[in-house]
């Protein structure tokens, strides 16, 4: 049974393809259009299809939307009509093919859901055929599969649940926004979820991550990570005034006031000024009070629950700060983030949810162990499209051996190898590579990149030596947390050292990247360090690179001293 899942509600279109509980392949949309988070200037251009995506995926598994049985979209706009027509889906969260409701042509038409969005309880007639048109459009007969509704942070939650390593576990969902829920709860037993409870909008803390975001002159839906990164240079000045925008209330539930920033905090800084010490103290105010508040959560659920584990999913699950606060003051055991936590793993949540009730099944089909769901280019491929450009390349006879060589001469690496990753972190296939070494990495690549200069780079580190450089660190293989870097390893490794002492870490074993972890082997025989920096490959405004010819074109027009592609390694002429 095959299932095609789909986000494309709010931003980061993306798409999945589950074959009988196997996810097959997964990818954002954003890879293909070069579009970052599928926003266009246009309005509602967000709901567009991924339809790069979907014909990746379809053509990973040798397929043809006829050989689709169920598509699964990871948004229900039933749960946003009003009263008298919502009162037929209840929150039982029931998923599948449903009647049109009075005054419409089609349930085929989530378009709707952005007008109703801007003008709640008014309903229109004539609504685009959307949906309808790009998919039944390849078919010529009767339609092949049948359409699913999938309440969006279910789809969070499954894409949490379904894949994590826990037979049993509770699943909390944190987003700025869904139909109407902005966090959720549900406990997970076997390939079952069942909802618990949420909290509705205009409460949430997404929401409220990035109006602040907004205010500090960063774009708000993009660029909450920056803030992150900026709360570690403050002090938690204001912490008076987050928690009184932030109340907690009993069972999980929350209210965000009048946030009024201007008022408290004074004029917003405009995007590109200084940023001053206020800034960085608000960012760090704003930082503690949700790790404070999903703290607080956390305790609720795991008290309603019993449950000794925990998934996460959710755009505001990417703040690895957050769950490293987590994981080392909250009540549970064990912590799982599914690695495409934002809008585009919803694909993922939407496609397992639908296969698993389809199905029936009982059992797991797979875990997560590593996010390598997109494209991949074999190295005739890469030769081909590397003589037709004309550019200088060789063939390496060893790609570690001679890249660790690179590394050493503290040269930056564009690296390029197997399947793209699915999630915003690049985890050592489409990756900018460097040695920890030396102290003024961190600026380079900044610059590189064309960064801000606060923003940290990350490291990769060999599993097996992760403890002995990191506090506490063991299996982390998709970037979701943060540790100290252990004390007598600081001096060595300055380049991946935040100013607060911490490092969010990827851990490589063999299994999950044998090329990379080869390469962290040849560097540790050379400098003793197991460690390299890890950082995505593009440049700013640009998603993460593709194909062959996104890696080549950023290569070219970025001060990368190399590219590693497949075998084959270009570099450029010296001064």
């Amino acid at each position: 049974m095959h299932t095609l899942g789909i986000n494309a509600a709010f931003h980061d279109p993306a798409a999945c393809l589950v074959s009988d509980g196997r996810v097959v392949a997964a990818a954002e949309e954003e890879r293909f259009t070069h579009i970052k988070h599928g926003k266009r200037p246009v309005p509602f251009s967000t709901w567009e299809l991924p339809f790069h995506a979907i014909d990746f995926c379809l053509r990973q598994a040798g397929l043809t939307i006829k050989d689709i049985h169920h598509v699964a979209y990871s948004f229900d706009p039933y749960l946003l009509l009003p009263k008298e027509y919502s009162e037929s889906v209840p929150l039982s969260l029931k998923v599948g093919p449903q009647p049109p409701p009075p005054g419409f042509n089609s349930v085929w038409e989530p378009l709707f859901l952005a007008s109703i969005l801007h003008a709640p309880g008014h309903l229109c007639d004539g609504w685009p055929h959307h949906l309808q048109a790009r998919l039944r459009g390849v078919c010529t007969d009767k339609q092949p599969f049948r359409w699913h509704w999938v309440p969006h942070h279910l789809a969070h939650a499954a894409s949490a649940f379904h894949v994590s390593p826990f037979p049993r576990a509770a699943v909390m969902t944190l987003d700025g926004r869904g139909e109407k829920a902005t966090t959720g709860y549900a406990v997970g037993d076997g390939n079952q979820l069942r909802w618990l409870g949420q909290v509705e909008m205009p409460h949430s803390l997404g929401i409220l991550y990035e109006s602040v975001t907004g205010y500090l002159g960063f774009l708000h839906s993009c660029d909450e990570y920056k803030v992150m990164a900026l709360a570690s240079y403050g002090q938690p000045k204001y912490l008076r005034d987050f928690r009184e925008i932030v109340q907690l209330g009993e069972n999980g539930q929350y209210t965000i006031g009048e946030l009024k920033l201007e008022e408290r905090f004074g004029p917003p800084r405009l995007r590109g000024a200084d940023i001053e010490q206020k800034h960085y103290d608000i960012a760090a105010s704003l930082q503690v009070v949700l790790e404070e508040t999903v703290l607080e959560l956390a305790r609720w659920l795991h008290e309603e629950t019993k449950e000794p584990d925990l998934c996460l999913a959710g755009g505001v699950a990417l703040n690895c700060v957050m769950n490293a606060r987590l994981r080392d003051d909250g009540p549970f055991h064990r912590l799982w983030v599914q690695p495409a936590a934002g809008d585009a793993g919803t694909a993922l949540g939407a496609a397992l949810w639908v296969d698993t009730q389809e199905r029936g099944a009982q059992e797991r089909s797979c875990t997560m162990n590593h996010a390598y769901l997109g494209p991949a280019f074999n190295d005739m491929e890469i030769e081909a499209f590397l003589s037709w450009t004309k550019v200088p390349f060789r063939q390496l006879k060893n790609v570690a051996e001679e890249t660790a060589d690179l590394l050493v001469q503290n040269k930056i690496i564009g690296w390029f190898q197997g399947r793209m990753e699915f999630g915003p972190r690049a985890l050592g296939a489409r990756s900018i590579l460097a040695s920890p070494i030396h102290p003024n990495m961190q600026a380079r690549l900044n610059e590189i990149k064309d960064r801000e200069d606060f923003r940290p780079v990350a490291p990769v580190v060999l599993e097996e030596e992760a403890g002995k450089w990191f506090v506490g660190a063991d299996r982390s293989p998709f970037m979701l947390f943060v540790h100290q870097v252990q004390p007598d390893k600081a001096e060595r490794i300055p380049a991946v050292r935040h100013v607060d002492g911490t490092a969010r870490i990827q851990t490589i074993n063999h299994q999950q990247c044998p090329r990379l972890y080869d390469l962290l082997k040849a560097f540790q025989a050379r400098t003793g360090v197991p460690v390299l920096v890890n950082t995505s490959f593009n440049t700013r405004g640009e998603p993460i690179v593709c194909t062959p010819r996104d890696a080549v074109e950023c290569f070219w027009t970025s001060p990368l001293d190399a590219l590693v592609i497949g075998s084959y390694l270009l570099e450029k002429p010296s001064a």
